[in-house]
């Protein structure tokens, strides 16, 4: 731009002496002195004066043709870059503000622009910043495809569901990149109806399975215009599982109450068929009866139990509480089961432990592991209780030497009505709600409850508590 000002002022001022010099001649050749009775002498002092005159009327005009370029001219060239460097991207550039105001109106006009510009290009790069926040921040697999089918936007939620690499696979089409045959078939059926679509689809990663469900749908333009497909993944693993442990649940309960009910009802009518006749038959049905009541009363008042301990409000007595207190009452419950298989029980308790909890609760928990801990266990072996602290936590430890437990059944331990040993566990009396209701009242006292076993070395369960004032939810 600042040769185009110089090629402008030279052309100019070239013009201008041509035409002065033309001027000159023309005035010359028709001027008296001229003329062949002039002096040679005046006609010479004339050419010199004539030559003066137009070198300095040159100069004159140079200096106003410059000016006049400078006041001009050069704003708009100025004017002119500034544009053309805000065109290539620089919204900091500013054009220069000179007179005259005509020339003002134009910068200002253009240092406007340049400002919105900047103030969008930094909202529009707020708003983008946003949008992949929000897109690698939701909980969501995310999945854009193109109208070509190429893959124009995913989330590292999607990629880690389906074991892919970001940048490898973006701007691939779908069919390439080796999605499941299911997720394929969704995201076709959308591309061929334009309808949203949806499928639960199962996903096996070696020994374990997952389950998500797939959301498709067309994306529109504000014209109607056809732009592509949305594919948003949810995992509903949890979900699954959950509904499992509830069929899984209402099966067990119907299960566990119909065989002390069966039993009540096929004893009561062989009694009613004759049976009572005989005192010694009469008797033995009757305890037999007796016990599937009480089986059935415990069975009945765990599920309550559990209920209530299930729902929200559910609140403890809180108290200052004497954990070797509650161990000792907790032994005395089970004494009797504990004297007929003649075990053994050794404490290594600090006795002067206390927390802040629910005595009664604490001790329901206690009750629950120790009776297990019998349960499972063969005669005349010994049960270790300890009592100790650690960091802010105070340990209760229930250690035993019964069959224990494989390492593919501790994940389920605490499920409702899950048995290791379903055979021994309803001989004993057991409901299968034990554990369920302890990990429940561990956890309301704000606690941890874990669980280590060997096959035919025994068990250990170790109940975490804080030994601090604790805040329920």
């Amino acid at each position: 731009m600042k040769g185009l000002y110089r090629r402008l002022l030279v052309s100019i001022s070239v013009l201008f002496l041509v035409l002065f010099t033309g001027l000159g001649v023309v005035l010359g050749q028709f001027f008296s002195l001229f003329a062949d009775n002039i002096d040679d002498v005046v006609q010479k002092a004339y050419l010199q004066f004539l030559v003066l005159v137009l070198i300095i009327a040159f100069i004159l005009s140079f200096y106003i043709i410059s000016r006049m370029l400078r006041q001009y001219a050069r704003p708009i060239v100025n004017a002119t870059e500034a544009a053309i460097r805000i065109s290539t991207g620089d919204y900091l550039t500013r054009a220069s503000i000179t007179e005259p105001e005509s020339i003002n109106e134009l910068s200002t006009a253009i240092n406007e622009i340049a400002h919105d510009l900047h103030e969008m290009t930094i909202k529009s790069e707020m708003d983008k910043e946003r949008l992949k926040t929000l897109v690698e921040s939701m909980g969501s697999g995310l999945l854009m495809i193109g109208r070509e089918g190429n893959i124009n936007l995913v989330n590292a939620v999607f990629c880690e569901t389906f074991g892919f690499n970001k940048n490898e696979i973006i701007e691939k089409v779908y069919v390439e990149i080796g999605l499941p045959i299911e997720v394929d078939g969704l995201i076709e059926h959308v591309f061929m109806t334009e309808q949203a679509s949806e499928k639960q689809v199962r996903l096996i990663d070696g020994v374990t399975s997952s389950y998500v469900s797939i959301y498709g749908a067309p994306v529109i333009g504000t014209h109607g215009n056809w732009l592509g497909i949305v594919v948003v993944v949810h995992d509903i693993t949890k979900l699954i599982r959950l509904e499992e442990v509830r069929k899984n649940f209402v099966a067990n309960v119907s299960h566990e109450l119909r065989t002390p009910i069966t039993s009540i009802k096929g004893f009561t009518e062989t009694l009613l068929a004759g049976a009572m006749e005989d005192s010694e038959v009469l008797k033995e049905f009757l305890e037999i009866i007796q016990k599937e009541g009480d089986r059935l009363h415990l069975l009945i008042d765990d599920l309550l139990a559990l209920s209530a301990m299930e729902r929200e409000g559910f609140l403890l007595e809180l108290a200052p509480v004497n954990i070797a207190k509650v161990i000792n009452d907790a032994i005395r419950t089970v004494s009797g089961k504990i004297e007929k298989k003649n075990m053994t029980i050794k404490l290594n308790v600090e006795s002067d432990i206390q927390i802040e909890g629910d005595a009664i609760r604490l001790n329901q928990v206690i009750v629950n592991i120790l009776s297990n801990a019998i349960s499972y266990s063969k005669e005349h072996k010994t049960i270790a209780i300890s009592l100790f602290e650690i960091n802010d936590d105070i340990v209760i430890e229930v250690r035993d030497e019964g069959i224990g437990i494989a390492a593919s059944e501790l994940p389920r331990l605490f499920e409702r009505f899950y048995r290791v040993d379903r055979a021994r566990s309803r001989d004993s009396g057991g409901t299968g709600l034990g554990l369920a209701i302890v990990k429940h009242l561990v956890e309301a006292h704000a606690g941890t409850i874990t669980v280590e076993s060997k096959l035919g070395k025994g068990t250990t369960f170790k109940i975490y508590l804080p030994n601090k004032n604790i805040e329920l939810t």
